[in-house]
């Protein structure tokens, strides 16, 4: 029996939907004696980035770091919000931040069908096994649709739009359920904007429906990991939060509290982490150790830890294997007939199933939903080349000209900016944002200087991608528009995809043959050779889901934590 005196009783990295649940549940079960790590900042009440100076700083870069990144103009270190990777056939967008992924997720709570357990996933892990723990994230999440009434600024137009061109298509098209927080009283929302506390305590105002979810929810409307779980884990439990503390290393202990990388830990561990602002390393020791840093970030810990540090060398070699994009493929339709609005609501309201919910086919099942962009972006969409912008910008420049040189008064140059911007291409316009049941044959590795890279193979995925297309030139056709395009770097040259759903890597699986955490009911989530180190994120998941994956991390996570303490989890935190 050991005799360490441990800093804590876990260390959890990461606080995103995993790391917030699991920091959550085990704090509750040892107060005070829990430290989170999270690598970006704390994000409070409106101080998301907005101008152009801050959004272009709001990334996240470490000139240290050899990573496949876009170029920025800056050559300082940033902490910011997005983290851009760049793979070979696909990119990735992740956040970093107190909250994780869920402070620019799109909101939508969503169970995908039985089919997509059938098949990859471990016997014990089902839609009915998780159905318990689905039941009580929703509830913690708050998620609902968008509330339907006589207030004329509920009314958000593309849902309708969306729902209207299912039904031309013969598609089934829903309201989804949505973390957004419109009030506490589901049945009577509060007014837009109005602020209120919770039912966890953190103070949030009614939602504002101004579509900038993705870039943070300045008015905290969104019900982010930070103001349910974290919130609860923080100031009910006294759990220690570190942000911009960076998780470099995990190594086993010996029975005498020595570094051992023989060891099991079965007596505990270290953890190693940087203080990014005082540039300095760190360490404590814990009894269990819980790795949530998402998908990206957990495979490139625990593979450094295993093929760097050599610190985890009983990690199954199936680490970094089965990883999925989800289906994920965005896309554009311009110059509709029909007014789609795409700057107004949540950014998700509305869903069209294709063969995902009924009709199952494996091989072409996504999911099709009405994505919006602030209303901020909406100006640069104005500012894309046309002949009808053209010809309204050639206007108004001859008739300041004139004016400016005749003496007259440019009041009326008012008239020619109307003309300029009559066209609304944003107005009209519409975002296409589709996930689904992609092979999720893609690998994680590190590259030769010791950092995470992803092959995908995009071919193999064609018949997927290729259904996506078609139903979005069939939505082109049915909104009588003009253009229809995906994301530029899906063409050539690049030939990419882009996933902001990463999923995999260290699956779940009955056996380490198959994977690389366990599926047994009471080690949920414990990496296969290990005691006390579990994986409790996006990278636990075996396949694709085709749907929006959060509720599935969520739930699968509450089942991590409840293995973990041992106390059935429940809505009230």
């Amino acid at each position: 029996m050991t005799t360490i005196s441990y800093d804590y009783e876990v260390v959890v990295i990461g606080s995103g939907f995993g790391g917030g649940i699991l920091a959550c549940r085990t704090s509750k079960a040892w107060p005070g004696k829990v430290l989170v790590l999270e690598r970006g900042k704390r994000y409070p009440m409106g101080s998301f980035p907005r101008t152009p100076h801050d959004m272009a700083r709001n990334f996240w870069y470490r000139p240290d770091e050899d990573r496949a990144r876009p170029d920025l103009a800056s050559e300082e270190e940033l902490h910011g919000m997005f983290d851009i990777r760049n793979f070979r056939n696909m990119d990735a967008v992740v956040c970093a931040g107190y909250g994780g992924g869920s402070l620019i997720y799109a909101n939508v709570y969503m169970q995908p069908p039985d089919e997509v357990f059938a098949q990859g996933w471990p016997k014990s892990i089902n839609r009915a096994s998780l159905e318990p723990y689905y039941r009580i994230t929703k509830a913690v999440l708050g998620a609902r649709p968008i509330p339907q009434n006589a207030e004329p600024r509920r009314k958000v137009v593309r849902a309708e739009l969306f729902k209207e061109v299912a039904q031309n298509e013969g598609r089934n098209s829903r309201l989804v359920d949505i973390n957004v927080f419109f009030g506490n009283d589901f049945s009577n929302p509060t007014p837009i904007g109005v602020q209120e506390r919770n039912r966890h305590g953190a103070l949030q105002t009614s939602c504002v429906y101004c579509g900038e979810c993705d870039v943070g929810c300045n008015t905290h409307s969104k019900n982010t990991v930070d103001l349910n779980y974290l919130f609860a884990a923080e100031y009910r439990y006294g759990a220690r939060i570190l942000t911009e503390h960076l998780a470099e290393k995990i190594v086993p202990l010996s029975a005498v509290g020595e570094d051992d990388p023989g060891a099991d830990g079965g007596n505990g561990y270290r953890v190693y982490y940087r203080d990014l602002n005082h540039k300095k390393e760190i360490s404590v020791s814990t009894r269990r150790v819980v790795v949530s840093a998402g998908t990206l970030g957990s495979n490139e810990l625990l593979l450094r830890c295993r093929d760097v540090f050599r610190t985890l060398p009983r990690i199954s070699d199936n680490l970094g294997r089965r990883f999925s994009g989800n289906g994920d493929f965005l896309s554009f339709v311009f110059g509709g007939k029909r007014a789609a609005d795409p700057n107004y609501g949540p950014v998700i309201t509305q869903a069209t199933d294709f063969n995902l919910f009924s009709n199952f086919d494996r091989s072409r099942a996504f999911v099709l939903e009405d994505a919006s962009y602030p209303a901020f972006g909406s100006w640069f969409i104005e500012a894309l080349p046309s002949f009808s912008h053209f010809s309204a910008f050639w206007k108004t420049l001859r008739d300041m000209v004139r004016r400016l040189f005749s003496g007259a008064s440019f009041g009326r140059i008012g008239f020619a900016l109307g003309d300029l911007l009559s066209e609304d291409l944003s107005y009209n316009a519409s975002v296409l944002l589709c996930m689904g049941l992609d092979n999720a044959n893609g690998v994680a590795r590190l590259n030769a200087n010791g950092y995470l890279d992803v092959d995908w193979p995009r071919r193999e995925n064609m018949p997927l991608y290729k259904a996506i297309l078609d139903s979005g030139r069939r939505f082109r056709d049915q909104v009588g528009a003009k253009t229809f395009f995906a994301m530029p770097n899906w063409w050539w040259p690049s030939r990419k995809n882009v996933t902001v759903h990463a999923l995999g890597g260290c699956r779940l699986a009955d056996s380490p043959a198959d994977g690389v955490t366990s599926a047994k009911p009471e080690e949920m989530g414990q990496v296969f050779g290990y005691k006390g180190l579990y994986v409790a994120d996006g990278s636990i998941v075996p396949t694709a889901l085709g749907a929006n994956p959060i509720a599935t991390i969520s739930a699968l996570s509450e089942r991590v934590a409840e293995g973990m303490t041992g106390v059935k989890p429940g809505a009230d935190l």
